[in-house]
């Protein structure tokens, strides 16, 4: 998990939203995980929703499902993610109704961008807290991050 010293990556506009694609490799090691947390090293400008926490936990309780996680591991995560939450290593950014309608906005005005809604929830989710980049492995939102002006990494995703 990203923390650490206050030298910042200058590659990532900040602040920088994670999705749950991105926020589920900083818990679960997979393919990229180790890049995406070189990457976020040191970071303090790191956003994410509760929104991305509940799909991290349906992510986890899929694997626990499928027998690629054990019980014990996925309680482990599932608290990890919440102290990193409680200690400020992200800061929260809350769904409220404006949040909604934005996503509505951006669902109508991103027509030849296949929005699905929780894409339109993260996005606008990003946009409230300001951030400069979107964190995500999802093509379709990294499409839409663009579209409206925000950096996306890893730059590839949806190229």
């Amino acid at each position: 998990m990203a923390t650490g010293s206050s030298r910042r990556p200058s590659a990532l506009r900040g602040p920088v939203y994670v999705d749950a694609s991105a926020l589920v490799k900083l818990y679960v090691p997979e393919r990229e995980s180790d890049g995406l947390n070189r990457t976020l090293k040191g970071r303090r400008d790191l956003l994410v929703s509760d929104l991305a926490l509940t799909e991290v936990v349906s992510s986890l309780a899929r694997r626990r499902r499928e027998g690629v996680i054990e019980p014990e591991a996925v309680v482990r995560l599932y608290r990890a993610l919440l102290a990193h939450l409680e200690d400020q290593v992200f800061r929260r950014i809350e769904l409220v109704p404006g949040t909604h309608r934005e996503a509505e906005r951006l669902l109508l005005s991103l027509g030849e961008v296949p929005l699905r809604p929780a894409d339109a929830l993260h996005l606008a989710l990003a946009m409230s807290g300001e951030a400069g980049t979107v964190l995500t492995y999802d093509g379709r939102l990294g499409e839409a991050a663009r579209s409206v002006g925000l950096q996306v990494h890893p730059a590839s995703v949806a190229e």
